[in-house]
């Protein structure tokens, strides 16, 4: 039986077919930007009947009411999986509460106080995806932060089921988060709604949330124009690079694999085996299981963009990770704590042969709403400061201002600009 993953020594390639390895599968963005443009100039012109078209045509379900308030009736939820999403809430919650941090004043010299405060974004947009799968976990992941920060207006935008209805799991945890409103819509109908609003949707000030390729194009698109929103990042499919030695079980690495690419089509798994690793048992364990997954078709289409890349040490692994800048980054090494320190660009690592990628997809407590693509080299992944802004305030004293004047007044004037001079001038003269 042929590989399901082509196999590159790292030392018999050159510098240009290492980078080639770092490139993702290609997205055709000018194809994708001409399909979006048309859909959010729409809902521009024609509102919440543009939206309910779209989401009649994309997803099959006929919506009179597009954005709703959160109703206030529990929906009826199995109590195993209530209590599985509670405690998902509670360690969310926990690890993301304390990067509100402390609020910060300092006296830069006598009678000049400069202080930084934070403010919440008053409205935000959460996008939470529900096409090929209902992902209540990122309603935690996007709902959690927008609530500690203290978001007034937080809009949840999922795609409805078939009937219209919103399922009671994403409606649960829209209550816990306190969300406000929930827009009935997916896609770039759902991204334009939020971005410009609607008769029923309100404005936002900014969209953050993980979704496809046309959510991703909308989103780019909107914050380069006329709506004034900002975004989380921009992002692509869902990727995972592993790094495995002799100490890691094949079994547990195919399954990390598949994690990823059970996502979508599009997604990427790579897998880089330091000398010693069992790769044959690899391939073996990948069919196996592979065979028994139930999105088994994305999944392999997924395996023939994904590639095992052999190195000779560990160091050598990470080096090639810090290129690559994957989104999620696991360790199964028997030195994984050590090579912590030497990872750059990742936007989440997991540490340890116990750690697989999916309890930070739902519940160790970190986001999993990351930079794909490569953009984990200059994006972090969402937190409680994407929900939040950082103004800066500064408070002088008469002898503070008479201290520091002259050298503003000599600066200004080596500017050449007269009237910030003489702000300064004016109040020392008097």
């Amino acid at each position: 039986m042929a590989a399901l993953l082509k196999t590159y020594p790292y030392s018999e390639l050159d510098a240009a077919q290492r980078k080639a390895l770092c490139q993702r599968p290609k997205i055709d963005t000018e194809a994708v930007f001409e399909a979006v443009k048309p859909i959010i100039d729409a809902v521009a012109v024609r509102g919440d009947a543009a939206v309910r078209e779209y989401t009649q045509r994309f997803d099959g379900a006929n919506t009179p009411l597009v954005c709703i308030p959160v109703p206030k009736e529990t929906p009826r939820l199995d109590p195993d999986l209530k209590a599985s999403i509670d405690l998902a809430y509670e360690n969310i919650r926990a690890f993301h509460l304390p990067q509100l941090g402390q609020p910060l004043e300092v006296e830069t010299m006598p009678g000049v106080v400069c202080r930084r405060v934070t403010r919440a974004i008053e409205r935000v947009g959460l996008y939470v995806p529900g096409g090929t799968a209902i992902l209540p976990s990122s309603a935690l992941m996007l709902g959690i932060p927008a609530q500690i920060a203290g978001c007034r207006e937080i809009v949840l935008a999922t795609p409805p089921r078939p009937d219209g209805s919103i399922a009671p799991e994403i409606l649960y945890i829209a209550q816990r988060c306190g969300v406000t409103r929930i827009l009935l819509a997916g896609g770039a109908q759902a991204v334009a709604a939020m971005a410009m609003g609607t008769e029923s949707c309100p404005k936002v000030d900014k969209i953050l949330g993980p979704g496809n390729q046309y959510v991703t194009a909308a989103k780019m698109l909107l914050q380069n124009s006329d709506a004034m929103i900002a975004i989380d990042m921009p992002a692509g499919p869902s990727e995972v690079l592993v790094i495995a030695d002799r100490t890691a079980h094949p079994a547990w690495v195919a399954a990390d694999l598949l994690s990823q690419a059970e996502h979508g089509t599009d997604s990427q798994v790579v897998i880089v085996a330091v000398d010693g690793f069992d790769h044959a048992s690899l391939e073996k364990e990948l069919a196996a299981q592979l065979q028994a997954l139930p999105r088994s078709e994305i999944a392999a289409e997924a395996l023939t963009k994904s590639y095992c890349l052999q190195v000779k040490n560990s160091q050598e692994a990470v080096h090639f990770s810090n290129e690559y800048a994957p989104e999620h980054l696991i360790l199964q090494t028997a030195d994984a704590e050590a090579l912590v320190d030497t990872v750059v660009n990742a936007g989440s690592v997991f540490v340890g042969h116990w750690t697989p990628e999916s309890v930070g997809d739902y519940a160790s407590g970190t986001n999993h709403t990351l930079p794909t693509y490569g953009y984990a080299r200059m994006y972090s992944g969402v937190s409680v400061d994407h929900f939040v802004r950082k103004m800066t305030v500064q408070r002088l004293s008469e002898a503070g201002l008479r201290e520091l004047g002259p050298h503003v007044m000599r600066l200004a004037e080596a500017e050449g600009l007269e009237a910030h001079r003489n702000a300064v001038q004016i109040r020392i003269k008097d």
